[in-house]
């Protein structure tokens, strides 16, 4: 997407400015100074507290919570998942992902299968419901997201996700490479194996 006001956040119209509190959107040459770095997070911390509340509530309806949310945005990516994947994906305990997805089958939102080159593997794949859910949770995401990318301008957006990729460990970032790949070649919503 280009952004033709990127020259000037003065020729933007009205709605496409950033929001006066933070409408100067360079950082200062010291941005590594301690005030620099706390103002960061605390973006980083409201914007996505922001981000998410409209989620939260859908998820609150269900008695679901913001774990179920990221096991179904990831599977939602995945179709046919592999279980140890999720583990990777999410970072937590197999404890904690045998109750999200205990959970999740319960309200039939997602369904496993057997793998078919090894019987041992759990493949992961959203149900009808469980597609429908994740994409009105998207929905709520993509709205309060698009809004925020369509302010900042290209240039903003191109330097926020290096900042966001600069926070994750090196070691995870082919993992992340992957879904991006998967964007290409399974689109939103399709039913993957199983």
């Amino acid at each position: 997407m280009i952004d033709a006001y990127a020259s000037s956040t003065a020729a933007r119209p009205a709605a496409l400015q950033p929001p006066a509190a933070l409408s100067d959107p360079r950082a200062s040459p010291l941005f590594l100074r301690e005030s620099e770095v706390r103002r960061g997070i605390e973006l980083l911390y409201f914007g996505y507290a922001n981000m998410i509340r409209g989620a939260d509530t859908i998820l609150a309806d269900r008695n679901l919570g913001r774990a179920h949310h990221r096991a179904m945005y990831f599977i939602a990516r995945r179709p046919g998942l592999p279980v140890f994947e999720l583990l990777r994906l999410l970072a937590i305990t197999k404890q904690s992902l045998s109750r999200v997805l205990a959970d999740l089958m319960t309200q039939r939102l997602v369904e496993q299968a057997v793998g078919t080159h090894d019987k041992r593997q759990r493949l992961l794949k959203l149900t009808i419901a469980g597609s429908a859910l994740e994409a009105e949770l998207f929905a709520a995401l993509n709205e309060r997201m698009a809004a925020a990318y369509g302010q900042a301008g290209q240039q903003a957006v191109s330097g926020f996700w290096a900042v966001l990729a600069g926070l994750v460990p090196i070691t995870d970032r082919a993992m992340i490479a992957a879904l991006d790949q998967t964007d290409s070649t399974n689109p939103r919503g399709q039913q993957g194996p199983g």
